[in-house]
């Protein structure tokens, strides 16, 4: 347990000193390597108690927002075949609708998961599931805010899901105590989008965040209806609870996932200590990203100078920000090094992605 505190006081630095508030929290998660399969059939079975709880799910603008109204948490683990996903939905009336798969998902409740295993913003998969265990996954090439395109006909082959339902679905005469999803995702199907290695080794990290969507029912004629507006005549907004907030009611912002730390059956008992500068230096890189977005957006091109993209000066840390621009007036790419380790170079280029190198 240990392990898990260490990573999160970390993270939490970014929100909660003063005067830097426009840093996010992040959540992360110690996921343990295990030497056996899991069977796939919507039950918690007793491996599963190899694996802690994440804190239940939040509202997508943190704590902008109410707490959600029904929990929601998962567990993570793997083997050298596949990576674990089990999630636990509180709902007193579960139901579903969609049966086509990759239809679109979320008009009925859902659970969602967003993957970028190199963590630079782009080629992440996206699955969603209902409680009918219907499925829709895709490939995401960039986020839509830098004009990147979901793949829809992307399917994660050899994909394994099920459903366990606390209750009955689609019953509204009776109240259910919500339902299960497990997923179990081969390492060999992330070959084609990423360059990470997989099965990841020891103390790993990749970008992760989950979601669910939750819509406002009642019920009408012994069936479940979404709840309409009375000016409109328009369901009303859905409802995202997320595993790590997002800030703003948007899913697509890689950068403010949380971090999944992979480990070994031989390391599962270290700790594993976060590197929250990198983390502040993520964010720190999407703020000048979104300010060259916008001075584009009126200009027509990118700044040349550095002068007014990023506003900080310091790490929270209190180190000085030390970062250099190449650009002309199509292009632009940003190196930021890390102030603690100084062979860690973070760059950013136009198209929004996000990586970091090592010189030697």
């Amino acid at each position: 347990m240990r392990q898990v505190i260490l990573i999160i006081t970390a993270t939490l630095l970014l929100s909660n000193c003063k005067g830097q508030n426009d840093l996010v929290e992040n959540r992360s998660y110690i996921c343990k390597q295990i030497d056996q399969s899991i069977e796939i059939d919507g039950q918690i079975d007793e491996i599963w108690a190899n694996a802690t709880w994440s804190g239940n799910f939040v509202d997508i603008e943190g704590n902008k927002r109410p707490k959600p109204k029904y929990d929601t948490r998962i567990k993570m683990l793997w083997d050298t075949n596949y990576f674990y996903i089990l999630a636990e939905l509180e709902e007193p009336h579960v139901w579903a609708k969609i049966k086509e798969r990759d239809a679109v998902i979320f008009y009925d409740n859902d659970f969602e998961l967003f993957i970028d295993p190199d963590g630079d913003t782009h080629n992440y998969t996206e699955i969603e599931v209902n409680a009918f265990n219907t499925i829709w996954d895709l490939l995401l090439t960039k986020p839509y805010r830098n004009l990147g395109h979901a793949l829809d006909q992307f399917d994660i082959k050899g994909l394994k899901s099920a459903i366990g339902v606390q209750g009955t679905l689609n019953d509204p005469s009776d109240r259910d105590k919500g339902w299960v999803v497990e997923m179990a995702i081969p390492w060999k199907s992330f070959h084609e989008t990423t360059s990470a290695k997989t099965p990841p080794k020891n103390n790993h990290v990749w970008r992760m965040n989950f979601s669910r969507v939750q819509w406002e029912t009642e019920i009408k004629d012994g069936t479940y209806v979404k709840v309409l507006n009375e000016e409109t005549g328009k369901p009303l907004p859905e409802m995202n609870w997320v595993w790590s907030p997002q800030r703003i009611v948007n899913m697509h912002e890689p950068e403010f996932w949380g971090t999944v730390v992979f480990k070994t059956l031989e390391h599962t008992s270290e700790d594993y200590y976060a590197d929250f500068i990198s983390e502040e230096i993520r964010q720190r890189l999407y703020q000048i990203h979104l300010n060259q977005s916008l001075f584009k957006k009126d200009s027509g091109y990118y700044k040349t100078e550095k002068e007014g993209l990023l506003e900080a000066k310091t790490f929270l840390t209190g180190n000085k920000i030390e970062w250099d621009m190449v650009s002309d007036r199509y292009n632009y790419h940003i190196i930021m090094q890390h102030p603690q380790d100084r062979m860690l170079f973070w760059h950013l280029d136009q198209s929004g992605r996000i990586w970091r190198e090592i010189r030697e």
